[in-house]
């Protein structure tokens, strides 16, 4: 790599452990800046899943209490996301360069338009808690999140507003339990994803450790300066990133 690759790869990696840390959205600076530096698209999804892998584990610590009261249904939960993860990362291995290619500004796009829709989301999810009582964790939420696991495991990008969706229709409506189940379940598909990559020689290590690196101290910082930050502005900030690599990928 030369020098400027290197440079290009810290900083993508640790806008994304920073943008992860407040607000969500970190693919949107690491995935492009593996594809600026020429990986080939499969290759730069696979090592940008793995560089990103560990924050989704000390996330899911993070919340282990809260995660405690759902050991019942965590089987389940962790099998859908289990075989969801694997499907997705193999579906992957066996897509050519060209056709990811293709895909990527229609991923890009579809997660652009999740991660723009998430307030009213929350907001329709919080009308749903005061309409009353519902099922918690039924076998349909199960399936869902055995569909959403699958596009984690292919790409990732938006996966957790849905997941949260997921839960929270449920009836979950405690933010920190509902937290507690979508950081789990992410590790458990970011898990078994770069498991696959790896055995599947799909990642570009040297690549994949500059943006690991950069993007656990991106998470660091971005962790202890929080809350002096407008939020409103970081998620404006990755609507227009999110919206301008669409349109970049469409049409260059």
């Amino acid at each position: 790599m030369t020098a400027s690759h290197w440079i290009l790869l810290a900083l993508g990696g640790f806008g994304a452990g920073a943008m992860n840390a407040i607000a969500g959205g970190g693919t949107f600076l690491s995935f492009p800046a593996l594809l600026a530096i020429g990986l080939p698209p499969v290759t730069a999804n696979a090592s940008n899943s793995v560089a990103l892998w560990p924050a989704s584990l000390a996330s899911a610590w993070a919340y282990r209490r809260e995660l405690a009261r759902y050991r019942q249904h965590l089987p389940r939960l962790t099998l859908a996301a289990f075989l969801g993860g694997a499907l997705g990362g193999g579906l992957l291995l066996v897509t050519s360069n060209a056709l990811f290619a293709r895909l990527v500004p229609w991923l890009l796009l579809t997660a652009t338009l999740l991660f723009a829709l998430a307030p009213r989301i929350n907001r329709w999810l919080e009308a749903r808690r005061r309409a009353g009582p519902r099922q918690t964790l039924g076998w349909g939420g199960t399936i869902f999140q055995l569909l959403v696991s699958v596009y984690g495991g292919f790409f990732g990008a938006g996966m957790g507003i849905v997941m949260i969706a997921a839960i929270a229709m449920q009836g979950i409506e405690d933010i920190n339990e509902i937290n507690a189940l979508k950081n789990w379940l992410s590790a458990v598909i970011y898990s078994v994803a770069a498991l696959t990559f790896t055995l599947g020689g799909a990642v570009s290590w040297p690549h994949t450790l500059v943006v690991l690196l950069a993007a656990a101290a991106g998470g660091y910082l971005a962790g202890r300066i929080a809350r002096r930050l407008p939020a409103i502005w970081l998620r404006r900030f990755i609507l227009l990133v999110g919206t301008a690599l669409t349109l970049y990928y469409f049409f260059f």
